[in-house]
């Protein structure tokens, strides 16, 4: 079955140096009916205005997984991690017992746009981390890229969940993609920039789509527009319940 979350429906907010949408629950948005997806508890897109950004405040026991559309991010955390993410790139800190970080919009006159992931670790109380990989060259080829997983082969980002991250920008028409769900029951389609069909539905910027799998659907396939940009999560639905 097919659940559709429309981009219209998420959690709006303008700050006027920060424009976020909440896929989920998140600070002052709380809808009881989506909170999470699994162990994946935030997707939240936003727009932070030249200069400005979030100062240094405090997480913990949280893989948090950055992906910036436009633009450039600086983070710093107090494990010594720093870097500027740009397009083409992913960074991961994984909060465990706990860290401090800031991340601000690294240009002074021009907005940068991204997409922050929030998943539960399989455990508590790790060693914090961080980790920050280029992409571009995987990402031009057109061909769906995994940027995180449980073990870190096929040149992915290690998280501590068995759960993988995937990006598709597809550079050609009429290509399609049936998702690898052979291990992974539950799946989280957004459309970050464009439109996609997940099956028969359609789907616009912004919209996210969950699906599970059963004995009548053994099969997902993505038909995107060219262009588009995607981000597909497969995920295990009962982990995450002990947090």
């Amino acid at each position: 079955m097919i659940q559709i979350r429309k981009s219209e429906d998420r959690g709006h907010f303008d700050h006027g140096w920060l424009q976020s949408a909440h896929t989920f629950s998140f600070g002052d948005y709380q809808d009881p009916d989506h909170v999470r997806v699994g162990p994946l508890r935030v997707i939240n897109e936003d727009y932070i205005q030249g200069g400005q950004g979030f100062p240094t405040h405090g997480h913990r026991d949280m893989e948090i997984i950055t992906i910036v559309l436009e633009g450039m991010l600086e983070h710093r955390d107090s494990t010594g991690g720093h870097g500027l993410i740009k397009p083409g790139e992913v960074q991961k800190m994984s909060a465990g017992t706990g860290i401090q970080h800031s991340e601000y919009n690294a240009l002074k006159d021009q907005r940068t746009h991204l997409y922050q992931l929030w998943i539960f670790p399989d455990q508590k109380n790790l060693r914090p981390g961080y980790e920050q990989k280029d992409f571009s060259a995987a990402f031009s080829t057109g061909l769906p890229t995994v940027v995180c997983n449980p073990s870190g082969e096929s040149e992915a980002i290690r998280i501590h969940q068995d759960a993988e991250i995937w990006v598709w920008n597809p550079h050609s028409e009429n290509q399609a993609w049936t998702l690898p769900t052979n291990r992974h029951a539950l799946a989280w389609v957004q459309v970050m920039e464009g439109s996609c069909s997940i099956g028969d539905t359609p789907l616009k910027s912004g919209d996210g789509a969950r699906w599970e799998k059963n004995d009548q659907n053994q099969n997902l396939t993505l038909r995107p527009e060219k262009g588009s940009k995607l981000l597909v999560f497969l995920l295990n639905p009962l982990n995450g319940d002990k947090h």
